[in-house]
């Protein structure tokens, strides 16, 4: 079997075992699948003997209104990892601006089309957060500079006044600045850590969403990127498959957008459960980096950690894959009360 590069690899478990684990490699929402959108989908099954909108008209209109933004701004892509490798396609950049760890298909999409990737490391001293420095970093020359915020797998946010110079920064030296805010719903104030409010002012900043890890729709696939620059989206479209997002999809992303109480909800859950497993796992001996997403980085010495969770039925993202990490550096997801406690007794046995 080939070596996954990311987390949730179910499939390979069931395969193995015969059942399903309990996940904590993946990051996905803990209520699963909104019942708006198990209904969307199943009336939308009837239709799917036509080929999908491949512009999305409805639901580009409708997530351009829910952002306060002109639909045309707005497009879509088979997950926000789509859209990535479309960009990259799109843009052909020469050289670009990355921050290591982060996530992995930013530099390989940038690679595939010959792109020189520039990684500034994060500290762990630091908490691997985002510092001034990275203003030098950006220069004559950068075409593209891309951040995740909060990032994957550290769950940090950059301060937003450092995040809007960065802005100018990329402003003044030509480059495009690409914030992928997937995870920005999972933090304790959204409207504090996203950059929406300037695309109007700047046509040099993209910003990418998904519905993957919200409303838990990871197998859906449905992402969508945010840009003034109506001609970029243009060519990111054209960079690939005209029919990337299906018919199910779309109906399903309709549907998620009115899922206000689910949201809520979700919201609640996760402010309350994040702080409970940075204690679990801190009380186990483990250096806890303080996450703000539905997601904790920590670090333990325990040379088969995560082999011995996958024999108790549970799996864990190793993050030594990661460039600027190493062994002992893992990645759980932040679920229900019940799962947690399940998580932390399980790493408790092993430990």
């Amino acid at each position: 079997m080939p070596t996954l590069t990311h987390g949730g690899d179910w499939a390979g478990f069931a395969a193995e075992y015969g059942t399903m684990p309990l996940d904590f490699s993946a990051n996905i929402s803990p209520l699963g699948l909104p019942e708006g959108v198990r209904r969307a989908i199943a009336e939308a099954a009837a239709a799917q003997d036509r080929y999908p909108d491949p512009l999305c008209r409805d639901l580009c209109a409708a997530i351009g209104q829910s952002r306060g933004l002109p639909g045309d701004w707005v497009l879509c892509g088979n997950g926000a990892a789509d859209l990535i490798w479309r960009l990259a396609l799109a843009q052909k950049p020469r050289r670009a601006l990355i921050t290591a760890p982060t996530f992995a298909e930013y530099a390989a999409a940038l690679e595939s089309v010959g792109c020189e990737v520039e990684q500034v490391q994060l500290c762990p001293e630091q908490d691997f957060s985002l510092q001034e420095e990275f203003l030098d970093r950006i220069r004559p020359g950068i075409d593209l500079v891309l951040l995740c915020e909060p990032n994957n797998p550290t769950g940090r946010t950059t301060r937003p006044e450092l995040l809007q110079r960065i802005l100018e920064a990329c402003s003044d030296n030509g480059a495009l600045l690409v914030l992928d805010e997937c995870f920005n719903e999972f933090l304790d104030d959204p409207a504090a850590h996203t950059l929406e409010g300037k695309l109007e002012s700047h046509p040099n900043l993209l910003i990418l969403k998904a519905f993957t890890k919200w409303y838990a729709m990871a197998g859906v696939r449905l992402g969508y990127a945010l840009c003034r620059d109506t001609h970029l989206l243009g060519r990111m479209r054209a960079a690939g498959q005209p029919w990337a997002v299906s018919g199910l999809a779309q109906a399903a992303g309709l549907a998620a957008l009115g899922e206000e109480e689910y949201s809520r909800q979700l919201h609640a859950l996760i402010a309350a459960q994040r702080p409970r497993m940075v204690a679990g796992l801190a009380a186990l001996g483990c250096r806890v980096i303080p996450g703000q997403a539905n997601y904790l980085l920590f670090y333990h010495d325990h040379p088969d950690l995560v082999p011995a969770l996958r024999k108790k039925g549970v799996l864990l993202r190793d993050c030594s894959n990661y460039p600027g990490l190493g062994p002992g550096w893992y990645r759980c997801a932040v679920r229900s009360a019940e799962e947690n406690q399940a998580f932390l007794q399980a790493v408790k046995e092993v430990l």
